[in-house]
């Protein structure tokens, strides 16, 4: 039987990911409450080499706790904490990103309907309880959401960004 061992899979460590070419995406998190949420984006961030995640609002910072779900992506995955989630949205806007706020609303469009993105890229996120803030979505260039068939009518926070971080990774990614 063969025996595999991890560094026949190519990890990066800390310091060659932060210095390595990142797929142009940033995640904002807009008053996600749960610590274990938060790390489990900043894991998923890793994975997929994004550029940075914003935390707004009552979001949690990095802490002990949070590495429980982040396994160590809050030393790799840069972030930034801004007190309110529109000052986020207008630097990201000055920086030439795209904000799509991922969100259920009249006007939104579904996830498998998108067939191309921008070249750069802002995904919101938002709480646990009231999703994406309005303040927010009124700043997004478009308002996404994820069909689904259930009898719930939403995801867990972080199970949603993971679903579209996969779909911008397969556009966007670093080959």
């Amino acid at each position: 039987m063969r025996k595999l061992r991890t560094t026949e899979l190519n990890r990066l460590d800390v310091e060659e990911f932060k210095s390595s070419l990142k797929t142009p995406v940033v995640i904002v998190l807009d008053n996600v409450r749960s610590l274990l949420n938060v790390g489990s984006v900043f894991r998923t961030s890793d994975a997929f080499r994004f550029s940075k995640i914003l935390l707004c609002g009552i979001t949690p910072t990095p802490s002990l706790e949070m590495n429980k779900t982040a396994l160590g992506a809050i030393d790799s995955v840069e972030w930034e904490h801004f007190e309110d989630v529109k000052s986020a949205l207008n630097e990201l806007k000055e920086e030439g990103f795209s904000i799509f706020g991922i969100e259920q609303t009249d006007t939104s469009i579904s996830l498998e309907r998108l067939d191309s993105f921008p070249d750069k890229v802002a995904i919101v996120l938002g709480n646990e309880v009231k999703g994406v803030s309005l303040e927010a979505l009124e700043m997004c260039d478009r308002i996404v959401e994820i069909p689904q068939q259930g009898t719930k009518h939403s995801l867990n926070v972080s199970v949603c960004g993971g679903i579209v971080s996969w779909e911008l990774y397969k556009q966007l990614g670093v080959k």
